[in-house]
């Protein structure tokens, strides 16, 4: 499992509920027949399967495997992923940030630590892992009016440490980001700000070799992203974890892992990879834009 220790727990609830979902479907039990036999909530097997829970029972564990017939090496294999989430915390669980991130979001973040790829398309606003903190902060001020200072302050931090990712010691992130034109003209903030945060990814762009940022000008026209961004993730092992997409709006966030719409998605990143011009003439797009501002 090749990962640091800040996302191995995230990674082993993923990798549980996916091979806990494979093993319930591959004898053929609906998910309400399970927790019929041991008197669950449907919701508890749902955020078991998904990954979503902090942390996971090995008790629940066996049981499920009792249930599913599960020989003895896949026990210990499942047993000791349970192990891991019950002693091992995601940031993002700590009680400095858990006030301020949603139940969603945390299952994205979840995703986001273990991904190996990811791969995005923004309309509106620079992509999550590429914002400056001042940047952000004007997002979070607007869209969050009626927070107190500590709480934009936590939402800040949220972001800003989410960005390691794209360091970590193991296996960083290999990122692309997809940006219509509007995100660099779109003053967010000062010019002061604005400024910043397309130097910011020039920097990144230039110095790293995980990070790809392309622009979509204007003047290519219709384009496959124009019904809004989405993110792709891509995890180390398709055999385990299978690409899926992310999308979230004004009112809520959700992922979906339905082959036909993560296959569509896909092909919509793949058209505009095809149809923006290439990282370096993105950034002279974005070098011509600093120097507008």
């Amino acid at each position: 499992m090749a990962t640091d220790s800040k996302s191995r727990a995230a990674l082993c609830r993923l990798q549980l509920g996916s091979e806990l979902r494979q093993l319930r479907v591959a004898i053929g039990l609906k998910s309400t027949q399970v927790v019929k036999q041991l008197i669950w909530s449907p919701s508890k097997l749902t955020r078991l399967e998904s990954g979503e829970n902090a942390s996971v029972e090995t008790s629940d564990v066996m049981a499920l495997c009792e249930i599913y017939g599960a020989d003895r090496e896949k026990r210990a294999l499942l047993v000791g992923y349970a192990a891991v989430t019950k002693t091992k915390q995601d940031w993002w669980q700590s009680p400095e940030y858990r006030p301020v991130i949603g139940p969603q979001f945390k299952a994205f973040l979840g995703l986001e630590a273990t991904a190996s790829v990811l791969q995005t398309y923004e309309s509106e606003f620079v992509s999550g892992l590429l914002q400056t903190e001042a940047y952000v902060r004007v997002i979070h001020q607007r869209a969050h009016q009626g927070l107190g200072a500590d709480e934009v302050d936590k939402l800040v931090a949220v972001r800003v440490t989410r960005q390691e990712v794209l360091r970590r010691e193991v296996a960083p992130l290999k990122f692309t980001a997809i940006v219509n034109e509007a995100v660099l003209r779109r003053q967010v903030g000062s010019r002061s700000v604005m400024r910043d945060q397309l130097r910011h990814i020039a920097e990144l762009a230039d110095s790293m070799p995980n990070v790809r940022v392309q622009v979509i000008p204007f003047k290519l026209g219709a384009h496959s992203g124009m019904n809004g961004p989405f993110v792709v993730l891509h995890f180390p092992d398709r055999a385990v974890l299978k690409p899926i997409v992310y999308l979230e709006n004004l009112a809520d966030a959700w992922v979906t892992r339905r082959e036909d719409s993560v296959e569509r998605y896909g092909e919509a990143f793949t058209d505009l990879s095809a149809l923006a011009p290439g990282p370096q003439e993105s950034l002279s797009m974005i070098q011509t834009a600093i120097k507008e501002l």
